[in-house]
């Protein structure tokens, strides 16, 4: 855009902003952690509902899917009915349908109601933003970004070890539970606090005009697609006709989605938008921020469990003491973004989250311990504390203050998308990328290698020292040393794509400083860049 276009202020709230913030952030933080929260539980629910390992992964991607195709949408709902009433619809249906998980006897029930529920969270997060964006003026923005950002980025890291500890302790069931009092509460708290702005009462009294194609289209594409992201490295991708039919039929909806809603009188999803770089841009950082941000969460876990023989608790906990450094370092990056720019915070932050996944792979061993685990989770963590409140920011640069519901539910559908792709493709590289480095490393384990023929002796002689026959200890020594060459290539294998996440980290680098410049001290305002 070539002029400068200022959001026109709100009128101030009449209770307390951040009283308020608190309570949007509590309601975000709810639904956030559900997505992260059920995931150490699915054994359990396996063999309680007596259905497979594979059937289970389906409360997943039911929740997945009907949550991924609200949040594009939200704000054409908050527009059509009203912001207070659709969140509190959100929150309501999130807790009702919250009880009914819980309760559900057979696995076909627990997945009606996890699309249920997930199509009550989907609202839940860029209606958070946007009462967030309208109710601080844009000088304090930033710190209140950055209470949302506590709980955009620590929930999915406290999920698996709360989930874990209640499971284990408890039920699976009452890890669906604990969403009615925290829903409670919040609904009665936003019902007392929370106030639509003008231009938002301006808007619903234009009338509800339903775009049915457009909802149609966006259905197709992005179900299509989230179903893909979820079960395609399970399925071997497109090597399975599902996932390849999935894939045709997620690119034909995205794409007849966007010539549609770009033409619509009355769009569902304002693809118009994407004309504004720097929306662009912000969007392309967010997505690429969840990749990274829940392949980092997928990762470290995964190594400890299946390498080190961690319990998901311990593993989680290792998430959890990395993530409590944002509890401090948030606030401070929504104070700065009051006096810098925000694209140099955003691109001091990529510079720190590319270093720290190159400190990772330099720290990564079978001889990695919980102190060191828990430092390089802290490291990765805390570039990601410079990002997600400027990224945020500069997504509302140069838009007219009216369409802040639409951005704040792009940004949080870009960011999740980009955490199934993020999560798809570093499973994709661990098990690709180990097959390789095993090849490698089979290939030397061959008689005219006297390196492995001298450990193969040695560990056949303790063993025969140790009672076994001959024939016993030469297999077991073959298999011992055959396991240890599974481990270094799976070691290998995470390395890898620790080193593909600090390149992209890198190139966003570089990218951050494409972003249009901002007035610090006007959060909303734009300059020419």
């Amino acid at each position: 855009m070539s002029r400068t276009e200022t959001p026109a202020a709100s009128p101030p709230p009449r209770h307390n902003p951040w009283l308020i913030a608190i309570v949007v952030a509590l309601a975000a933080f709810m639904e956030i952690l559900d997505t992260s929260i059920a995931n150490v539980a699915l054994p359990y629910i396996a063999g309680n509902l007596g259905v497979s390992n594979d059937e289970s992964t389906w409360v997943l991607t039911s929740y997945l899917v009907s949550n991924a195709v609200i949040l594009p949408i939200s704000g054409w709902l908050a527009g059509a009915i009203g912001r207070k009433r659709f969140f509190m619809a959100c929150i309501s249906s999130f807790t009702l349908s919250s009880v009914l998980c819980g309760i559900a006897p057979s696995l076909g029930f627990l997945l009606l109601f996890r699309v249920l529920q997930g199509l009550g969270g989907g609202g839940l997060q860029p209606m958070a933003q946007a009462i967030l964006a309208d109710t601080f003026p844009p000088q304090q923005r930033g710190l209140a970004f950055a209470l949302y950002g506590i709980t955009a980025i620590m929930a999915p890291a406290v999920g698996p070890t709360l989930g874990g500890w209640i499971t284990y302790n408890y039920s699976w069931r009452w890890i669906f539970f604990i969403n009615v009092p925290v829903g409670l509460l919040a609904l009665f708290l936003i019902q007392r606090l929370i106030e639509d702005p003008a231009y938002l009462v301006r808007l619903k009294s234009a009338g509800l005009k339903i775009d049915y194609i457009g909802i149609a289209l966006l259905t197709l594409g992005v179900g299509a697609l989230q179903i893909m992201l979820d079960r395609g490295q399970q399925d071997d991708w497109f090597q399975s006709h599902f996932i390849l039919m999935l894939a045709i039929l997620a690119g034909i909806g995205l794409l007849s989605l966007f010539i549609w809603e770009w033409f619509a009188g009355n769009p569902i999803v304002d693809v118009h938008l994407f004309r504004n770089f720097n929306f662009l841009g912000a969007n392309a950082m967010m997505f690429l921020l969840g990749a990274v941000l829940f392949s980092s969460l997928v990762m470290m876990p995964l190594f400890l469990q299946t390498l080190m023989g961690y319990t998901a608790e311990l593993a989680g906990l290792v998430l959890s003491v990395g993530a409590l450094v944002l509890l401090v370092e948030m606030p401070l990056v929504g104070k700065l973004t009051s006096m810098i720019q925000a694209r140099y915070i955003i691109a001091f932050g990529w510079l720190c989250l590319s270093l720290a996944m190159f400190h990772t792979t330099t720290q990564l061993s079978l001889l990695l311990d919980f102190g060191s685990a828990t430092r390089v989770s802290l490291v990765q963590r805390l570039g990601m504390g410079f990002l997600f409140v400027p990224i945020t920011l500069a997504a509302y640069v140069g838009i007219p203050q009216e369409k802040s519901n639409m951005v704040a539910g792009l940004v949080n559908f870009m960011r999740n998308i980009g955490s199934s792709v993020g999560t798809s493709m570093v499973t994709t590289l661990i098990a690709r990328r180990a097959q390789y480095h095993q090849t490698v490393l089979v290939s030397n384990a061959s008689p005219q290698n006297p390196t492995f023929v001298n450990a193969v002796n040695g560990l056949s002689s303790y063993l025969t020292q140790s009672g076994l026959s001959p024939d016993v200890a030469q297999r077991q020594a073959h298999a011992s040393l055959y396991r240890v060459a599974q481990n270094q290539a799976a070691t290998l294998a995470f390395i890898d794509t620790y080193w593909i996440l600090g390149i992209i980290s890198a190139i966003m680098f570089f990218l951050s400083f494409a972003l249009r410049k901002n007035d610090p001290r006007q959060a909303g305002g734009a300059t020419a860049a």
